[in-house]
């Protein structure tokens, strides 16, 4: 039986021309053959998509959190689109008493909560840019985000005010008014005032909204709606402008993608909030329920209390980055080699015969009933016994997990790419496809996509395998960087935006991301390291004559390859008793000690962040040379030949530090 191929050819490819590079025929979804869905008629903002909810289905259930009964967590309570729409309009009133209008900044800063959204809406509706406040970032990255976009007002969850406090008095040329979503103590409203601000807790500030009235402005596709601030590469973070054309487009392709593969969403949907809204994964996610009418219940902020969550709740769409599916994965195993001899040889052969009906052309809920029934359906109970589609994002996921998933999980896992820059879905993989394992499938209906040469990495879009750097156009993208036109200019080009990342076309159409174009990468839990930079740093070490610092999207950490100081080091030997030439001090384990402590060192007297610092290392006595082709004339490292020459000292290194830390 031939392969289907989900792709569709617009344009033709274009030869390398100008000192330009080669371009790959521009494609798109097999679902878009007949163009692009069309947004809903009259949606033409964030606000229309809550809007419109609300008039259609006022009572169904929208936000919910646990209700504490003698201080123990009981079930989901609910409120309304009709209820919420009310405080919606509340806070709405009060921020335009604060004399704020279209265009103020907005900064909302927190764990996901119903507030956080009250808020966001109220920004919606009053056509205030959103502006999302986080710590990831880094140290200083609030304080910076406030004052770069100039933010008005902030919302912050009651144990955030005193993060914020902390921003004074460099932020309050800007911030003026303070809105905890819970209490405000007596000393932090002295604090505030005496800045000249002012400060209110939840309730305030709708008592403030009570009984007043402004008009809401007319909203338009192009406007603003959120600035997103990612960590990017190097320097201090980009804001991410995003219209509500972006997100509405966004919205209308992931519709006719669902709708596609019979899995349209309906309002009785529900939803596990627990990925930062402050993202732009979850924050679409999010808007896509409001617009289906569907239920956003929010978890209680503990990663370890997850999946107690998960069971109350009993979600039937559950997102999830590759951290939570890799722990999941690890937890499963525990359970099933700790089960006993019998269980487990009866876990596998289930395991087996269904992977293999699956691999055959199966779909998931056909490939073994019984098996589902007796032995995987606990794992479905795990995951509260209703998921039917497990949407992963942020960070690739590694194949033996989504295979082993979509075999136990009784749901469709599927494996999705997309950046701030193009509004998240950007590529999702499809149900029952067992070849688009490892890809992150075919592009979403509503962009185009097509990759460009990079010869200097030896990547050809035009060859028999296309490779080249990934570019997306649509509506879906962003509106440029906030302040930053010169950087906007850099990654758009002719209405391309050009992702950084390499990939390369599968026969279905699905896309493999197999590179980044610059030596900069994500690590497993979506925090972006700028390698060379990180280099610059850590040779300053004296012990040390070069370093290659090693990070992939399935690791959380850093390992790296270190040329030590001959003198230095035997030196040190001396001092510590260490016996033997050269290359067997390399071999010490005390010796690699005493070079990380040193890396340590230097990493936190240059305040680098956790995700930076290096956590295993190998010392090699060679220095990096031409002849094994480690390097270039000028001395630069030569990236993928160093990941082919040292694989398995890599690998070691993440095998035994990756076991240390269990």
């Amino acid at each position: 039986m031939a392969q289907k191929n989900y792709l569709v050819e617009v344009e033709k490819a274009q030869e390398a021309k100008d000192g330009r590079p080669s371009v790959g025929p521009v494609y798109r979804s097999l679902f878009a053959k007949d163009g692009f869905p069309a947004p809903i008629q009259g949606m033409d903002s964030c606000w229309d998509v809550f809007r419109m909810s609300v008039e259609r289905c006022p009572n169904n259930p929208m936000l919910g959190r646990r209700e504490s009964v003698n201080g123990k967590p009981g079930k989901y309570v609910w409120q309304t689109y009709k209820e919420v729409y009310d405080l919606v309009i509340k806070v709405g009133n009060a921020m335009r008493s604060c004399g704020l209008g279209e265009g103020a900044k907005c900064g909302i800063y927190g764990a996901n909560c119903a507030e956080w959204i009250i808020s966001m809406e109220a920004c919606n509706a009053h056509g205030l840019y959103c502006v999302p406040l986080y710590d990831s970032l880094g140290a200083g990255a609030v304080e910076f985000v406030i004052n770069h976009a100039e933010v008005s007002i902030a919302f912050a969850e009651e144990k955030k005010i005193p993060e914020l406090l902390k921003t004074f008095p460099s932020t309050t040329q800007y911030l003026k008014t303070l809105v905890s979503f819970g209490k405000v103590t007596h000393e932090q409203r002295e604090e505030v005032e005496k800045f000249g601000l002012v400060i209110y807790s939840w309730d305030e500030f709708l008592q403030l909204g009570e009984g007043k009235q402004f008009d809401l402005p007319v909203k338009k596709k192009s406007d603003i709606c959120t600035i997103m601030y990612t960590s990017g590469t190097t320097g201090d973070p980009k804001g991410v402008m995003i219209s509500n054309d972006s997100i509405i487009a966004l919205l209308a392709g992931v519709k006719r993608l669902l709708e596609s593969v019979n899995e349209k969403l309906t309002d009785k949907d529900v939803y596990l909030s627990y990925l930062p809204l402050a993202h732009i994964f979850d924050r679409v996610i999010e808007e896509l329920f409001i617009l289906t009418g569907a239920s956003i219940g929010f978890w209680r902020g503990d990663v370890k209390l997850l999946v107690e969550d998960l069971g109350e709740l009993k979600p039937t769409i559950f997102c999830a980055v590759p951290r939570v599916l890799d722990r999941i994965y690890s937890g499963l195993n525990l359970k099933i080699s700790s089960g006993g001899l019998l269980k487990k040889t009866l876990f596998n052969l289930a395991y087996s015969f269904k992977h293999h009906n699956m691999q055959n052309g199966s779909k998931h809920e056909e490939a073994s009933p019984i098996c589902d029934k007796f032995v995987f359906s606990q794992v479905k109970q795990g995951l509260g016994g209703r998921v039917r589609l497990i949407l992963s994002g942020a960070a690739p996921l590694s194949a033996h997990v989504e295979a082993f998933l979509r075999v136990v999980s009784c749901a469709h896992v599927l494996q999705g790419y997309g950046l701030t820059e193009t509004c998240a879905g950007t590529f999702v993989s499809l149900p029952n496809e067992m070849p688009m394992l490892g890809t992150v499938g075919p592009p979403v209906p509503n962009v185009d996509v097509c990759l460009e040469s990079v010869p200097e990495m030896g990547y050809d879009a035009l060859s028999n395998t296309p490779r080249g750097e990934v570019c997306v156009r649509g509506r879906t993208l962003f509106s440029g960087y906030y302040k930053r036109e010169d950087l906007t200019k850099e990654v758009m080009v002719d209405g391309w935006f050009h992702t950084g990342d390499v990939g390369e076309w599968q026969q279905d159409g699905s896309l493999k991301i197999i590179d980044r174009k610059k030596n900069i990468f994500k690590l497993s839990q979506g925090e972006y390291v700028a390698v060379e930079n990180l280099e610059n740093i850590y040779v300053n070490v004296s012990a040390i004559d070069s370093i290659w610092v090693y990070g992939n999207s399935f690791e959380s950490f850093l390992v790296s390859v270190v040329n030590p100081n001959k003198q230095a080091l035997e030196r040190w030997a001396v001092e510590n008793s260490v016996t033997g030439d050269f290359n067997s001090i390399c071999e010490n384990p005390r010796a690699k000690e005493y070079i990380l402590g040193e890396l340590t060192k230097v990493a936190k007297e240059k305040k680098l962040k956790g995700f930076e610092i290096i956590k295993a290392v190998h010392l090699e006595p060679e220095p990096f040379d031409i002849e094994r082709d480690l390097i270039t004339p000028t001395y630069k490292i030569k990236r993928p030949q160093m990941l082919k020459y040292y694989k398995n000292v890599i690998d070691n290194m993440y095998k035994s530090a990756n076991n240390s830390r269990v």
